[in-house]
């Protein structure tokens, strides 16, 4: 990058236009280099399936085949949580299958019942790291330990390693992306999000969600916040009526399979 006294010599000798673009391309080099930011490659769930389907010969994924249906995802973060037990009721219920990524700290360790609930009801456990730090500003010991501590104890619970983890708040880079490749893991993001964080308005949760909702969607709720589980049986009724099946993020790339180190998202 050139000093700023061969800028400003630069600068006497420049027309303005060029100038102005000069400046323009020298910021964007700074706020690329202060931010660290990365492109953020990503695999569609109907590009997993297709690459599963070489590979297997148009293998079948037990009863349900995203291929041909309409499917959708329901996930939720940073669970277990006292509302959990209501939340797999309903899901129960409903006869649907969903996608937990759940954190460590003041969570698994509260309430391993629930996650060991989750996993024997045929739900998908995942990870969401052990106490929610951003895993892009930490160091890579941190990042390691972050995940491991979680797999470990969601193993210990359920007695299955977890393949899948969701970085909190969707932030991750190269070095995420690499050690989840070591540890075997694999980073699936979201496309439908009722920011139910921020409301307890279970009908604005609701709206949020249909609005939002496409073919192979990963919905992205917290079953912790007041609002959310409420929402839940609309939510589930009103997509049925659209013709969605709802699956488990395994299924939803199946015939193909979730690769460690890559990210996945609608």
């Amino acid at each position: 990058m050139p000093s700023l006294t061969a800028l400003r010599k630069k600068r006497k000798r420049t027309p303005a236009g060029l100038r102005a673009v000069g400046m323009f391309v020298v910021a964007a080099s700074l706020a690329l280099a202060l931010g660290g930011c990365t492109e953020l490659d990503t695999t569609a769930p109907a590009a997993a399936r297709a690459e599963g389907a070489s590979a297997t010969a148009q293998a079948r994924f037990g009863t349900v085949d995203c291929r041909e249906v309409k499917c959708i995802a329901l996930t939720f973060d940073a669970g277990p949580s006292e509302n959990s037990a209501r939340l797999l009721d309903i899901l129960k219920e409903k006869q649907v299958p969903a996608t937990f990524f759940l954190l460590g700290k003041r969570h698994i360790e509260k309430y391993p019942e629930l996650a060991a609930r989750m996993a024997a009801e045929g739900h998908e456990v995942a990870s969401h790291t052990w106490d929610h730090k951003i895993l892009t500003r930490i160091s890579p010991a941190q990042i390691r330990d972050e995940l491991e501590r979680t797999d470990d104890a969601i193993q210990r619970i359920t007695g299955k390693r977890p393949t899948l983890m969701r970085p909190p708040q969707g932030r991750t880079d190269d070095t995420v992306h690499r050690i989840c490749r070591e540890l075997g893991l694999s980073e699936i993001l979201w496309s439908v999000t009722a920011k139910d964080y921020a409301t307890t308005d279970s009908a604005l949760i609701t709206k949020r969600v249909l609005a939002q909702a496409t073919r192979d969607g990963i919905i992205l709720l917290h079953d912790l916040y007041q609002g959310t589980v409420p929402a839940v049986p609309g939510i589930i009724d009103a997509l049925k009526e659209r013709g969605y099946v709802f699956v488990t993020v395994p299924q939803l790339l199946a015939p193909g399979k979730a690769e460690p180190g890559k990210v996945y998202r609608p």
